[in-house]
């Protein structure tokens, strides 16, 4: 029997997860498999993979076949780089502590470049809202200034409106004040 580490998809339209499992080459994509060893989320920053790297490394020295993206995937979680030193292991290129050894260097050099794109991740985003933060401040300054110049010729039309009201009426008191000497 053939068999496939494939992926199994999952969730819902626009948003797919993913399992990681070992099939039948002959079954469908989201059928009968022979068991599951992980699971795969590309909707999240970094991409999740959650996997049983003893079970993946054990499926690949067997023989299964994964498919173009799996492939990928064991590759970022090692287990590639674990079969290749086991196999210099065999061949007695070096023992099983120093390969140990190099796996464990490699895994901590990895760890220590996600958080390095976690870290660049979240100062983008923190300087992106800040960024938001700083356009919104002068949108409301502009606002304000706006607002606050019409205010101003509002109380100039109003204070001009009673300056000619005033003049206007003491204009009418001299004319009051005038016509009860004529008569």
């Amino acid at each position: 029997m053939a068999t496939k580490i494939r992926l199994q998809r999952h969730g819902r339209k626009g948003y797919a997860f993913y399992s990681i499992v070992i099939a039948d080459v002959r079954a469908p994509r989201d059928g009968k498999f022979t068991e599951k060893i992980g699971t795969y989320n590309p909707n999240t920053n970094p991409a999740t993979v959650d996997l049983n790297f003893d079970r993946a490394l054990y499926w690949v020295e067997t023989g299964a076949q994964p498919t173009d993206t799996v492939r990928n995937i064991l590759s970022r979680e090692g287990v590639y780089l674990m079969k290749h030193l086991r196999g210099g292991v065999k061949k007695g290129a070096f023992d099983e502590a120093a390969a140990q050894i190099k796996f464990n260097a490699w895994k901590a050099d990895r760890q220590k470049g996600l958080q390095a794109v976690e870290a660049k991740v979240a100062a983008e985003k923190k300087a992106a809202a800040a960024a938001a933060l700083d356009a919104e401040k002068k949108t409301n300054e502009e606002i304000a200034k706006k607002v606050a110049d019409k205010k101003a010729a509002e109380a100039m039309a109003k204070a001009e409106a009673e300056a000619a009201a005033q003049a206007e009426a003491a204009a009418s008191e001299t004319t009051t004040e005038e016509a009860p000497a004529e008569a």
